[in-house]
């Protein structure tokens, strides 16, 4: 119960923190997310690639907090894997913008159930299965949402999930140019 008033409280601050826009470097903010998961299981093998110079305009905490829950994520849904595979990176759509993202190798998730992922306290996995509250999600939706962006998921069941978010061009949610 702690966790999941933690979980909530911090996504009321998120909603109402205000968005400082700076330039922020994400491949440490993944790297430094990554050394979170390593120290919490040291013992699991967890190969993870992060793209050099992933860079982006924004709010240095609020989107550090996005890569703790997308690539916490990933690690959490590849325990099962004996070599857990996880990738973010970036990739250029047609119109020019940069789409960033975070691949696994888990145990995804039905499409069917997509509209379900950013709720707060939806889940696609038991809690038995997989810890956790059901807010993560839901935070990296409001903060990428706060940016002008979007944030969204591929995946099959066994074939691991893809998260991908842009972070918009224009200022950020709550600022003037």
């Amino acid at each position: 119960m702690d966790q999941i008033i933690d979980s909530l409280m911090a996504l009321a601050r998120v909603s109402r923190s205000e968005v400082a826009p700076v330039a922020v470097n994400l491949s440490a903010l993944a790297r430094q997310a990554e050394r979170e998961c390593r120290e919490r299981e040291a013992a699991r093998q967890v190969q993870v690639s992060v793209e050099d110079g992933l860079m982006a305009q924004g709010d240095a905490g609020l989107l550090r907090i996005v890569l703790q829950n997308l690539v916490g994520n990933a690690w959490k849904y590849s325990a099962k894997r004996q070599l857990a595979l996880i990738e973010v990176g970036s990739q250029t759509e047609a119109g020019g913008q940069t789409v960033y993202f975070v691949k696994d190798n888990g145990a995804g998730f039905d499409m069917a159930y997509a509209h379900k992922l950013f709720a707060p306290f939806e889940r696609l996995h038991p809690a038995s299965e997989f810890a956790g509250t059901g807010i993560g999600l839901a935070t990296a939706q409001k903060i990428i949402s706060r940016h002008g962006g979007r944030i969204w998921a591929g995946s099959m069941p066994g074939q691991g999930a893809a998260f991908y978010f842009t972070l918009g061009a224009k200022a950020p949610h709550g600022l003037t140019a």
